[in-house]
């Protein structure tokens, strides 16, 4: 499998980013591959159906300069910023592979990381609800997909040691919950994992067997979504 280590210099870039690849293994003859990231910067992020207005504090987000963006996948509104290690995959979806549907590529995917994390973190975690880890009851790390005719997009987040008061401040209860949340508050529900940026990146790399440097990366088609796309309030707020 690919590999593709990159973090670019804005939030838009970063989310076009996802796309980007989807795109260039769905329209051409690209091997699978895996991508790591980790931003730099405070940012809200919805999920592809969200409202900003009910899972955003926006006039709070407004006063702190942090963008909200929307991402091309579907699940919940998440905080992004430093100590969150993202990672992206592009998949085959063969119908005689692991990925052939949705459900089938959540097992396949958040059992090999559930796993991975087991080893890290040496106490049982759990898929909890449809795209969650959790350790004891917790969420430390949340997944969407986004699905094309010969590729599919599964990517998430691994919470290390984000700022979780300012996810309280920023985020309101989220509209729609998964049953083992039972309407606890995030600083309730959420956990850091207290793990390395590059201990996660490793075991990552080796549970996909992702060795091989993605090349070309292609680079204009992010550009050019970042600002077509993702820096737009038409796409970012359209709901």
């Amino acid at each position: 499998m690919q590999l593709c280590d990159l973090t670019l210099g804005t939030p838009e870039e970063n989310l076009a980013c996802d796309e980007a690849l989807l795109d260039y293994c769905e329209g051409g003859d690209s091997d699978e591959l895996l991508r790591l990231w980790a931003p730099l910067e405070y940012f809200v992020v919805l999920g592809y159906a969200n409202k900003a207005a009910t899972e955003v504090n926006l006039a709070l987000c407004r006063i702190l300069n942090i963008p909200v963006r929307r991402r091309c996948t579907g699940g919940g509104t998440v905080l992004q910023g430093p100590g969150v290690l993202n990672y992206s995959l592009i998949l085959r979806t063969d119908d005689s592979g692991p990925f052939h549907s949705i459900a089938a590529t959540n097992k396949f995917i958040l059992e090999r990381h559930r796993d991975a994390l087991a080893n890290l973190v040496l106490a049982p975690v759990e898929w909890r609800g449809q795209t969650d880890l959790a350790i004891g009851g917790l969420k430390c790390a949340g997944n969407a997909q986004r699905r094309r005719r010969r590729f599919l997009l599964f990517h998430g987040s691994f919470l290390l040691h984000l700022d979780l008061e300012l996810l309280q401040k920023v985020l309101p209860q989220p509209s729609q919950q998964p049953d083992y949340r039972l309407n606890r508050a995030h600083s309730e529900f959420l956990v850091n994992l207290n793990l390395p940026n590059h201990t996660l990146k490793t075991a990552l790399s080796r549970a996909w067997n992702a060795t091989v440097p993605l090349d070309p990366i292609p680079l204009d088609q992010i550009t050019s979504l970042a600002r077509e796309k993702y820096a737009l309030d038409e796409w970012n707020l359209k709901f």
